[in-house]
């Protein structure tokens, strides 16, 4: 299972979620459903962009746990 920790990071950056939205070009609704993990695919270039402006590589937003359910 892939966990998003988008939150984590932009508390470290003490940034909101609409300013990310605005710089990253997105909108606060899907932004949102990326942060409480309601998405099943992000886009490369949506998360090139995301990693620029935090300044941060994707392993800081993206951590995946073994879920035993799958296998």
């Amino acid at each position: 299972m892939i966990i998003i920790r988008l939150d984590r990071i932009l508390a470290d950056r003490k940034m909101k979620l609409n300013e990310l939205a605005e710089k990253v070009g997105i909108s606060n609704v899907n932004l949102s459903c990326l942060k409480t993990g309601k998405v099943k695919a992000i886009r490369f270039s949506t998360l090139n962009a995301i990693c620029k402006v935090l300044n941060c590589q994707p392993g800081d937003i993206l951590e995946y746990i073994e879920d035993n359910e799958e296998m």
